[in-house]
């Protein structure tokens, strides 16, 4: 027989492409937290991918996926802001951490030279009267 069976080449190509397919999914997920609900919408997309700290429920810091330890924050940021063309970064906080702990954040991530802060929250929140979305303004 002189010609190619390519039906097992097919055969991988398709399971291949559904674990891919599969797979993808789970490989943007970060470090797990609970993002408070607010009216803003989104911001318009960079052309650098976003640096982005995460403050999960427990207080623990993460800078991307990476936790670090509190005293090792700032200098980690900074040799991350001199590698960087500008000092966007996101913050992700977890809705159960107090106010204390962000602001504490907020103050390493501005003293490691990071002054354009945005805060990371899930859409369809209590707008407050000012929108759509005022069912009310529960709190919830």
């Amino acid at each position: 027989m002189s010609e190619i069976n390519v039906t097992p080449m097919v055969d991988v190509m398709l399971v291949l492409l559904v674990i891919f397919m599969v797979a993808a999914p789970l490989l943007t997920v970060g470090v797990p937290v609970k993002l408070p609900k607010t009216a803003a919408t989104t911001l318009p997309t960079e052309k650098q991918a976003p640096l982005t700290v995460t403050l999960t429920a427990d207080g623990k810091v993460a800078i991307q996926k990476t936790i670090v330890p509190d005293d090792q924050l700032i200098p980690k940021l900074k040799a991350i802001a001199a590698e960087r063309k500008d000092d966007k970064l996101y913050l992700r906080a977890d809705g159960k951490v107090t106010y204390d702990k962000v602001a504490q954040v907020m103050g390493a991530l501005n003293a490691a030279g990071f002054h354009d802060i945005g805060l990371v929250t899930d859409s369809n929140g209590p707008s407050f009267g000012g929108g759509p979305n005022s069912g009310g303004g529960n709190g919830n």
